[in-house]
């Protein structure tokens, strides 16, 4: 494990670099006009090591967020940098197409199925087909849907449900599975084949006194019901991320797996498993489908797979699906489905030498023990303040609720802004966190070599910035 401040000794010399960044680069999340004009700022990374990030200003930030989930093994970890050299040395390139591959692609692939979780009735997954991100390899799994269909002789059963406040990526059918309008507006998104049921989150969408069974059997209920008035002979596939992500890392209440599995299995349809944040350890499991006893038919693979060292995403086939796409090749002819990056050498490279490093520090189980840890530190630091509505957790899954009123769950009216300003002290302070979007919430999901010492320094800051916004807001008479 790296050392946790074992930054390179030299200075960048960047003139000019934050002008070219305001004239040349796109941004993701960004306000467009404020980006070029000056208003939003510019940082610019420089380095990074363990749980560490540095910019060019000399700016030491604790990364409680690790990269957009994904850096699980800490930054700074030459045994992958030096496996993707050997691999560009050895062969930086070649297709997966018509039957070509390459000795690490093999190893990884039967590394992946041999540590998937079930499938589903109890299967295994048999194959595994790559791609460069979480987003094209949602955009691969509604493609499998349709041609399992399509192979089955089931055409009508094409539709697929996803949830309000998933997050499944930004092409144009992840982003229309994705159930958050930000990503929505004014790119013509969602597409008419997504319908979309309520997101499992107990605290906001439970009735007074109900219990989180009785809850996740309601949502099993209007789930069937959304299933039989749209008719289920249109509906093919369920798609759904173990713990929500960006929708506010929410794990699923008690029995909620179970009671939507048993819905989707009555009515023949496919259970896609969107593990592209909850994969390779972050919740204390390889895979969150383990935790909660899901076997799905298919899983969205991708962040943790590489600790983003390098591109990489993937799609792993369950047995159900696999048997059908066999059955019915003669008939189909070549799986007409690829991206020139299919399996790239050295993103395959990157993911080996990372899957070595978690499962021989076995960051799952640190994982548990310190994610266990910062929860607790975080209940004994935000419980008592008077905006915290829920804290929340699994794993390294974290997440702090803000409400006007917590007796009554009263909302904080959203033109405060109140996350997104606390997340803004503590970066000032040093540590980045992430203000959720479309909800009042805080979240970490710090990579998995968090110790004990780094979590109590990111409960403090975290704690000491809402401290601060509440005392903002009492000066302006949001509290009495």
């Amino acid at each position: 494990m790296p050392a946790a401040n074992s930054f390179p000794a030299y200075e960048l010399d960047k003139p000019g670099l934050e002008q070219m960044d305001r004239a040349s680069v796109l941004h993701p999340a960004t306000s467009i006009a404020d980006f070029a004009s000056g208003k939003a700022p510019s940082t610019i990374v420089d380095t990074a090591n363990g749980v560490r990030v540095r910019d060019t200003d000399g700016h030491e930030l604790i990364d409680a967020f690790a990269g957009l989930y994904c850096v699980n093994i800490g930054y700074g970890r030459t045994e992958v940098a030096d496996a993707i050299a050997r691999q560009a040395h050895k062969l930086a390139y070649f297709h997966t197409y018509a039957g070509h591959s390459t000795e690490e692609l093999i190893r990884l692939s039967d590394r992946l199925v041999k540590m998937a979780p079930a499938s589903s009735g109890g299967g295994n997954f048999r194959r595994v087909f790559y791609g460069t991100s979480g987003s094209d390899a949602n955009e691969t799994q509604a493609k499998l849907v349709w041609y399992y269909h399509n192979l089955i002789g089931k055409p009508k059963k094409k539709r697929i449900i996803a949830r309000e406040r998933a997050y499944h990526g930004n092409t144009v059918m992840a982003g229309s599975m994705t159930g958050l309008s930000l990503y929505h507006d004014f790119m013509d998104l969602p597409v008419p084949a997504i319908l979309r049921t309520a997101a499992p989150h107990h605290y906001w969408g439970a009735e007074p006194g109900e219990s989180e069974e009785d809850f996740s059997a309601r949502r099993a209920a209007e789930l069937e019901a959304l299933i039989l008035r749209e008719d289920p002979e249109t509906i093919g596939g369920f798609i759904g991320e173990p713990v929500l992500g960006t929708g506010g890392l929410v794990p699923p209440p008690m029995g909620y797996w179970q009671a939507i599995q048993a819905v989707l299995r009555k009515y023949e349809i496919l259970l896609i498993a969107d593990e592209v944040i909850t994969g390779f350890g972050r919740t204390g499991r390889m895979f969150g489908s383990q935790l909660y006893e899901i076997q799905p038919d298919l899983i969205t693979i991708a962040k943790g797979l590489t600790s983003a060292y390098a591109p990489l995403s993937g799609v792993l086939v369950g047995e159900r699906v696999f048997l059908a796409m066999e059955a019915g090749s003669a008939e189909a002819g070549i799986f007409p489905h690829g991206y020139t990056y299919t399996g790239h050498p050295i993103g395959v490279a990157a993911a080996n030498a990372n899957l070595d490093i978690l499962e021989r520090e076995n960051l799952t189980a640190n994982a548990v023990e310190v994610g266990a840890y910062m929860l607790e530190r975080l209940h004994d630091a935000f419980d008592r303040l008077p905006i915290t509505g829920e804290v929340r957790g699994v794993g390294l899954m974290l997440a702090v609720e803000f409400v006007a009123d917590p007796a009554t769950k009263k909302r904080l009216d959203p033109a405060l802004k109140v996350a997104y300003r606390i997340s803004t002290l503590a970066r000032e302070k040093g540590l980045i966190t992430r203000a959720m979007p479309q909800s009042d919430a805080i979240g970490f999901a710090p990579p998995l070599i968090l110790t004990r010492g780094d979590a109590d320094k990111i409960v403090e800051i975290a704690a000491a910035s809402t401290r601060l916004v509440i005392d903002e807001l009492t000066r302006e008479g949001v509290f009495s």
